[in-house]
């Protein structure tokens, strides 16, 4: 059986599948409804994904999402800039904003190019309190101790994000890692 092809079509499904989590059948589904389901969605896509890619830029500071040299967290005055919040990507950033459960600054740790960087930040905000917001792995803890140890000089107090098991799961659903650090990490009530 052959299939039919359709060059600009497969291109633009081609395209949706190199979006992470995206499969072959959202791919099909994104690129027909945008292309022939509502031409105006399309349009409208590809106008907004043109401006992000000419107005969006990492800020200097934090290395968070920005339309400026110094993102709008940064800049805002309101913020506790004695506590620093290092995370692994921009949309970590993001996600924490949602939360609306921090109020401090936050910085972009995904190499240790950035070190220096991070020294200047700290220094610069008088940061008396780092926070450690990322994914539980073997490899982040290397990063924490790595980034503890070259920062043992600036009287900071090192903390972070809690781990354990997510509300509403059961144990028999949890790996064994956020099972042990739960039992290990626990609190008095």
């Amino acid at each position: 059986m052959q299939t039919t092809k359709i060059e600009k079509f497969d291109a633009l499904v081609s395209c949706f599948e190199k979006i992470p989590g995206v499969g072959k059948k959202s791919a099909l589904k994104y690129a027909y409804s945008v292309s022939l389901g509502d031409s105006f969605l399309g349009l409208n896509l590809a106008h907004s994904i043109e401006d992000a890619i000419r107005f969006l830029k990492h800020c200097s500071r934090c290395g968070g999402i920005s339309e400026n040299e110094i993102c709008d967290i940064c800049s805002d005055n309101a913020r506790d800039k004695n506590t620093l919040c290092i995370v692994e990507s921009p949309k970590d950033i993001l996600t924490i904003e949602q939360s609306n459960s921090f109020n401090g600054v936050y910085f972009v740790f995904n190499n240790a190019d950035r070190l220096e960087i991070l020294q200047k930040n700290i220094i610069d905000n008088d940061i008396k309190e780092i926070i450690f917001a990322l994914t539980p792995s073997i490899n982040s803890d290397g990063l924490m101790l790595y980034i503890e140890d070259r920062l043992k000089n600036l009287d900071l107090n090192f903390t972070k994000i809690a781990q354990g098991i997510p509300t509403g799961v059961s144990l028999e659903n949890i790996d064994m890692l956020s099972l042990t650090k739960a039992i290990k990490d626990r609190r008095t009530i």
